[in-house]
């Protein structure tokens, strides 16, 4: 931390960073701990164990803590309110995590938690359980030191985020007198590949959707029938083909309807992003870009919507030739969304461009998430980049938006509070990937960023 950074930590704050530097090795023993508990949510693995730990967990610092069932998997919440005109957060997280799998690829086992080279070795280090658990220990931390907290918090881990989250929604509309705070703050994904902290002010949206086509009862000899049966996969080769144009323009009718034009705010904070072209395509592998070439790269990586093939199946793919025509072939898609778009309106119409360009496709809707945008000037802005200074030793990256998609709608649109994405893992975590990890700095900044963001917000007015 450099000098003129280190000028701005308050005494309060100072005593709660010495904390956390006198308990170095015991927070990251305790992770280790935490990540010995598998909680897969798409096999059902600990995930019960894991929700009762939480509890326990949160209860052991003084929280209000409880688990309230979903449809799925329960929600865990923590509460301390004993702030009276302070502001309240809420912060996320999820518990649960990816599967492990492919095995074969881990270096040591997935839940048999190891350090090499300054690093935490196991499923869950950086997504996510690494990072609430950065937070909780921040909450701890100040506790310790001064027996109260700084500003009132709320916090509420997940347990489907890794399964698209189908029942959060359902929940925060369900539960908004519990979910009352001023601002919502996610600890999630990467820092800056240089290490350095950034701020996300919103997600794009996605839908999901897959085509399917059906000809002949079973495949048949190309030569006999080669002329006659048609072929499903140059069919939706052709369908494919009419959604969008070389130049990367996507022509469904009415899909940019809703796409608005960035503000100057966002604009500014875009241009100010280490980003080129040149580092993309040297950390890629690519000769060049994907079209339109003549759009900024924030529009392309933030402000605009997407289609993507993820997957185009049919027919024979062995070694050797195999002289058939396909009896079906399908494709999975994806498009991701900008604010303003609507994920229902959007699935409408690729729908109805399926329709009238191929009527015998058939379209399958898979999953759909909002996008979601809070103001690079809302409340709150100024505290949370000035704690990841204070944390950091140097300023923010503003993300006016991350590429992705999060389940962040829940709070801007359901709950109408302004939400915040900062991230402590390092750029390659290797999070969903074998070999996931989280950097040792990177956690214990983590807790500090915590601490410092609880502490700003105790002096700013609600």
């Amino acid at each position: 931390m450099n000098a003129s950074t280190a000028m701005k930590v308050g005494p309060e704050l100072s005593s709660v960073f010495d904390h956390i530097a006198k308990n170095n090795d015991k927070f990251v023993s305790r992770l280790l701990d935490y990540l010995r508990h598998p909680s897969i949510s798409a096999q059902n693995v600990g995930m019960g164990e894991v929700v009762e730990l939480l509890v326990s967990m949160l209860r052991k610092l003084g929280l209000e803590a409880s688990a309230i069932p979903t449809a799925g998997y329960p929600v865990v919440m923590g509460r301390w309110e004993r702030a009276p005109g302070a502001p309240t957060v809420l912060l996320y997280g999820h518990y649960d995590v990816q599967p492990p799998d492919p095995l074969e690829a881990w270096i040591s086992p997935p839940f048999e938690p190891v350090i090499r080279e300054e690093r935490v070795y196991a499923r869950g280090a950086g997504d996510n359980k690494g990072q609430h658990f950065a937070q909780i220990l921040a909450l701890e931390s100040h506790l310790a030191v001064h027996g109260c907290l700084p500003c009132n918090v709320i916090i509420l881990l997940e347990g489907e985020e890794e399964i698209g989250s189908p029942h959060i929604a359902e929940f925060v509309d369900a539960h908004r007198d519990l979910l009352k705070a001023d601002l919502v703050v996610t600890a999630d994904g990467p820092l800056h590949e240089s290490g350095r902290p950034i701020i996300t002010y919103g997600v794009r949206g996605i839908v999901a959707f897959e085509l399917r086509a059906r000809a002949a009862r079973s495949d048949v000899h190309s030569g006999n029938f080669g002329g006659l049966a048609p072929n499903p996969v140059w069919t939706l080769v052709h369908l494919l083909a009419t959604m969008k144009n070389t130049e990367g323009n996507i022509t469904i009718d009415g899909f940019y309807d809703d796409v608005g034009a960035p503000t100057e705010l966002e604009r500014t904070a875009a241009a100010r992003l280490p980003l080129t072209a040149e580092d993309i395509q040297r950390a890629l592998g690519l000769a060049k870009l994907d079209n339109p070439t003549d759009l900024p790269l924030a529009d392309r990586l933030m402000f605009r919507p997407t289609l993507t093939i993820n997957g185009l199946h049919g027919g024979y793919g062995g070694p050797g030739s195999k002289t058939i025509v396909p009896h079906e072939a399908f494709a999975k898609c994806d498009a991701r969304l900008v604010e303003r778009q609507d994920p229902e309106d959007i699935l409408r119409k690729i729908e109805a461009h399926v329709k009238n360009h191929a009527p015998d496709v058939e379209f399958i809707r898979i999953e759909s998430t909002p996008p979601s945008k809070t103001r690079l000037d809302a409340p709150f802005s100024k505290a949370i980049q000035s704690a990841l200074q204070i944390a950091h030793g140097v300023e923010p990256l503003i993300y006016p938006s991350l590429g992705a998609t999060l389940p962040d709608y829940v709070f801007t649109k359901i709950l109408g509070t302004p939400s915040f994405v900062v991230p402590y893992a390092n750029a390659d975590e290797a999070n969903h990937a074998p070999n996931e990890n989280i950097k040792i700095c990177c956690f214990l900044n983590g807790v500090r960023t915590g601490a410092a963001l609880l502490d700003a917000l105790g002096g700013s007015p609600r």
